[in-house]
């Protein structure tokens, strides 16, 4: 398998490692936070096709990257890096309110 890493290029997946998924935190000063923190921590779906991935380009660039990946397929169809797709989180919950 090969990332595009959006800094370096190409690269082997060698060149990184894999943390997990990528949620989104819980908010702690929400009224639901203990059930919300169980949720994050403990309650995770197997999803079998595409999926957003935290990765680290440990060998390269050392950014953080979300990758959709296809787990039936491993075909990567989008990378981009985490800083990125925070910031348009955060907009996005910024105009919501």
């Amino acid at each position: 398998m090969r990332i595009n890493c959006p800094h370096c290029g190409e690269r082997s997946l060698d060149e990184f490692s894999y943390l997990g998924d990528a949620v989104v935190r819980p908010d702690p000063a929400s009224p639901n936070a203990q059930d919300a923190f169980y949720a994050y921590g403990y309650e995770r779906a197997n999803v079998a096709g595409p999926m957003q991935e935290l990765w680290y380009h440990a060998a390269g660039c050392h950014a953080w990257l979300v990758v959709t990946r296809d787990t039936r397929t491993h075909e990567i169809s989008e990378v981009k890096s985490a800083q990125e797709v925070a910031l348009a989180r955060q907009k996005v919950a910024g105009t919501a309110q």
